[in-house]
């Protein structure tokens, strides 16, 4: 029993010690978070969403003409798809592929999220289709089929090559872990890593620069058209990649020259293609003043693909307000008249039919009564139209058959048959 009281004491000794070390432990390293002497690991970006970071630099001089976060860890989306075509220029010149090459579509590679080609898994095509399929449409499929090509069969063999080549170019905040940009929370690079690739892809591979001009290519039968708005409405802009997921935003890299100053500009993380495009060209504008190139009116008015949505039972306040969407529908297309201060009524479906007396009476009554439950007042009256109707129509043609007995023809006179058909109609109509 004293042996019992003895480590029961021992024991209360120990508990305020031990509470004391807890809360001493907590201070402590509140203090040192707050100093930044321990530092805890971060998202790679996700508290930048929406935040954005650009790069503008001449190509010939290499003179930083602005900058705002460069080094800021961002998602590369489908930007990654330009190590991706530095890889296959640089197996081109070498002479390990040629742009005859056949590309195999692996189950994987076809089974890739949009955008993409639609790649059929068995079927081949060849490596000028993958680098135009790049730069136009920027194909998730064709980008992962081309990197199985140079990858020896494997993506993830391909994505550490990547790696690899990024860091010999001198990017050292990139890491690759796909072909093709999909999302995934290790792909990481920054502004400042994707000027360095843009301006090596100018220099390195002057030969197939031109790709990123692009303005099309038919590919099994149909045209696919460049993703790059700056092709179309800025003058001097010859190339480079769009880019764009949920997290890492709307990205653009462009290439433009005038009067032989060339600059190359990045945008990562706008938070619409609207917003992308007149960050880029007001970066560009500036960009080219401060070299001393006079400025150029824009090719044409960039042409956002979008519709006016309006709500039934409300009014448009602002008839010119557009909603962007990402494609066009495809589905059978609704029109509706538009009112202007009085209220129409727009018949949806018109169908017409020949009635027999047996279909009439045959008539099922759940389809007559169904509108009973519609609501109180003219709708529970006009509930019971298709039953008057097809009371009045066995009418008709009782008095029909009684016509018959005195005459050899077979018809109902014709101020009775128009009479009784426009009952019909005028009661079916308010059902």
């Amino acid at each position: 029993m004293t042996y019992c009281m003895q480590s029961e004491k021992k024991s209360r000794s120990k508990a305020p010690k031990a509470r004391r070390w807890a809360v001493f432990s907590r201070t402590a390293l509140g203090v040192f978070l707050s100093a930044g002497v321990i530092a805890l690991p971060k998202a790679a970006h996700a508290q930048y969403a929406g935040h954005v970071s650009s790069y503008v630099v001449d190509a010939n001089s290499g003179a930083v003409l602005s900058q705002v976060d460069p080094d800021l860890q961002r998602y590369p989306a489908s930007l990654t798809k330009l190590m991706t075509l530095y890889m296959t220029f640089r197996a081109l010149r070498g002479g390990e592929i040629t742009p005859d090459t056949s590309v195999p579509v692996s189950i994987h590679a076809s089974t890739q999220a949009p955008s993409k080609l639609g790649l059929v898994p068995g079927t081949r095509f060849v490596v000028q289709q993958a680098i135009l399929g790049l730069v136009t449409k920027s194909a998730n499929d064709a980008a992962c089929a081309l990197g199985e090509l140079l990858g020896g069969g494997d993506e993830v063999r391909f994505a550490n090559m990547m790696t690899q080549q990024a860091r010999a170019l001198g990017m050292s905040n990139t890491t690759f872990r796909n072909a093709s940009g999909l999302p995934d929370p290790d792909q990481v690079t920054t502004a400042r890593d994707l000027s360095v690739l843009a301006q090596h892809l100018v220099h390195d591979f002057p030969e197939y620069y031109h790709y990123f001009a692009t303005p099309s290519f038919a590919f099994h039968g149909r045209m696919i058209p460049n993703h790059n708005p700056m092709l179309k409405t800025y003058a001097g802009a010859d190339g480079m990649k769009t880019g764009y997921t949920d997290l890492a935003g709307h990205n653009l890299i462009t290439s433009a020259q005038r009067s032989n100053v060339r600059l190359v500009a990045v945008l990562l993380g706008a938070r619409s293609n609207p917003q992308r495009n007149m960050i880029m060209t007001k970066l560009l504008d500036q960009g080219f003043a401060s070299e001393g190139v006079a400025p150029m009116a824009p090719l044409r008015q960039p042409t956002v693909l979008a519709r006016h949505v309006r709500r039934r039972g409300h009014a448009s306040g602002n008839t010119n307000s557009v909603v962007e969407v990402a494609e066009a529908p495809s589905g059978p297309r609704h029109y509706r008249p538009v009112g202007h201060g009085a209220k129409h009524r727009s018949v949806t479906k018109a169908s017409i039919r020949m009635a027999t007396s047996r279909h009439a009476v045959s008539t099922k009554k759940s389809s007559r009564h169904q509108k009973l439950i519609e609501g109180p007042g003219k709708k529970r009256a006009f509930a019971l139209a298709p039953c008057v109707a097809t009371a009045h129509f066995r009418a008709l043609i009782f008095k029909n058959k009684r016509l018959r007995q005195g005459s050899e023809k077979s018809v109902w006179p014709a101020r009775t048959q128009f009479t009784g058909l426009r009952s019909i109609l005028r009661l079916t109509s308010l059902a």
